[in-house]
């Protein structure tokens, strides 16, 4: 009773320890090795080993082994070949009490630290997944005339089971990351594609000259500056930079500059170490270190204060910085994008902008235009929008009629790229038609003599304009044909010809 009792305790205790070594080690092969090196002095282990299947190799390899050779550590095993190959193929334990009395024991590891073969019993039990085996644990003991076979392959299936299961959750954490690893990967490339700059929309002189400026620079590691009005895309720029550079696969960190406070800023970029100030409890990475190895987009750099600029300075001349309340410096390797829609060189004149600093942004600079000066963008731009928005909220919003587009085209857009973007969504949700006519477009774009588009009139000009309007549109959904638009207009022939010629509108444009 004695000794059972004892034999338990051992067993517990033996457990407990590959529990913690298990649970404890920093690789799998890493805790199956510590694992044996606790059985073989407990139990008068010989040596062992634990086998796994290797599927992209087809054969079954030695993880970790105690009392090996180098040589037999090299040993490897077919499915169902010798007794190691039976037991994983099969999912069922085997014991040698002789292994020189058993024919299928292949001996592939070498030779035992014993005087025969005969002297040794080798006992292989299956460490099993869900389904099938990974692999097995084998283990030499000495030959000992009746021992307790049964106790002896209880013991080592528990410590198989305990192997399993931290195969089994390697396994789930190997497949979760990897599994983070290709959403990553996937994300990136949808990021890719989405901002490579062959997709910015524009054909336009101007637009071409950027894109011929995008593809120099963004293979290089070039500080850039954006220069463009609010609203023109700069941030979409600056994504097309990195996203098409050797960085790609690095962080792309955005900083609005113009949102943070002046209190706030330096903290923001640099970061700050535990104690630097009340609050800061912990230590805080900044932006420029979250962005090594990538690019930094800081937006509407003008507006950043000069204590920051004299911080900003030195990171690009030195590529180092400090942390506040910090005292060794941290190198970073940083691409630095900045943007700014303020007039650099009047803040420079003001005092308000340092500039060294504009020396050292100014290194390659892209201007973007305005929208009013890429007139022949504004359709394209227009209609990528409705078909975005049309499919956002449902609608089926085919075209943008004639006339709007005449509204479009005359508007001055001082809201640049963005005000046409935020008015084609507006028109979006108010139509209930698949074209998009003038009255869907904000007033701002129909009466307002900032805009050009319609000055004051007499009621007659006005229904003659309103006339002039529905028969284009009619027109150019019949593609010129006066036929069909006199139909449409539930209207004669005769009476279109007629309006056609009073209103002098070219029937052939709509070909």
């Amino acid at each position: 009773m004695k000794k059972d009792a004892a034999s338990e305790t051992k067993l517990l205790s033996t457990i407990v320890d590959v529990n913690l070594a298990l649970g404890g080690a920093r690789s799998p092969r890493t805790g199956l090795q510590r694992a044996l090196e606790i059985l073989t002095p407990l139990y008068g282990v010989i040596r062992a080993s634990v086998v796994l299947h290797n599927v992209k190799a087809g054969c079954l390899k030695i993880e970790a082994s105690e009392g090996l050779t180098p040589e037999g550590k090299k040993a490897t095993w077919k499915l169902g070949e010798g007794v190691t190959g039976r037991v994983v193929q099969t999912g069922r334990p085997v014991v040698v009490p002789q292994i020189g009395q058993e024919p299928m024991f292949l001996n592939r590891t070498g030779p035992r630290r014993t005087t025969g073969k005969s002297e040794v019993t080798f006992i292989c039990v299956p460490i099993m997944g869900k389904q099938k085996a990974l692999g097995a644990l084998n283990v030499d003991l000495p030959f000992v005339k009746n021992r307790d076979y049964k106790h002896d392959v209880q013991l080592f299936s528990v410590v198989a089971t305990m192997f399993a299961q931290a195969l089994r959750v390697t396994q789930l954490v190997e497949a979760e990351r990897q599994s983070l690893l290709d959403e990553n990967t996937l994300l990136r490339e949808e990021l890719k594609e989405r901002y490579d700059f062959s997709h910015i929309i524009g054909t336009s002189g101007p637009m071409r000259k950027v894109f011929e400026q995008i593809s120099r620079v963004a293979s290089t590691n070039t500080t850039v500056l954006i220069r463009g009005e609010s609203g023109t895309g700069k941030e979409l720029i600056a994504h097309a930079i990195h996203y098409n550079s050797p960085r790609v696969q690095k962080p792309f960190i955005k900083v609005s500059c113009a949102a943070l406070p002046d209190s706030l800023i330096e903290s923001e970029l640099f970061g700050y170490e535990k104690g630097a100030f009340t609050g800061a409890t912990a230590r805080k990475k900044g932006r420029f270190e979250l962005a090594n190895n990538g690019s930094l987009f800081l937006d509407e750099i003008g507006d950043i204060n000069l204590s920051t600029q004299v911080k900003l300075l030195r990171v690009l001349q030195e590529r180092e910085f400090d942390r506040l309340g910090g005292t060794a410096p941290i190198k970073v390797n940083v691409r630095l994008i900045a943007a700014s829609n303020a007039d650099l060189e009047n803040a420079i004149a003001a005092k308000t902008f340092r500039e060294d600093l504009h020396y050292r942004l100014n290194v390659f600079t892209i201007f973007i235009p305005p929208l009013r000066e890429r007139k022949t963008d504004i359709l394209l731009l227009a209609d990528s929008f409705v078909e975005r928005y049309a499919i956002e909220h449902g609608k089926n919003i085919k075209r943008i009629s004639t006339p709007a587009i005449d509204m479009l085209m005359s508007y001055h857009w001082p809201g640049n790229v963005r005000e046409l973007e935020n008015i084609i969504e507006r028109a979006i949700l108010v139509c209930d038609d698949n074209v998009l006519h003038g009255h869907h477009l904000p007033p701002s774009l129909q009466t307002s003599e900032a805009s050009g588009t319609i000055v004051k009139t007499s009621l007659s000009d006005a229904v003659s304009s309103y006339e002039k309007d529905l028969i284009q549109d009619a027109l150019k959904t019949t593609r010129g044909n006066r036929v069909k638009a006199a139909m449409l207009l539930n209207s004669t022939e005769r009476i279109l010809n007629y309006k056609v010629k009073k209103y002098d509108i070219d029937c052939r444009r709509f070909r």
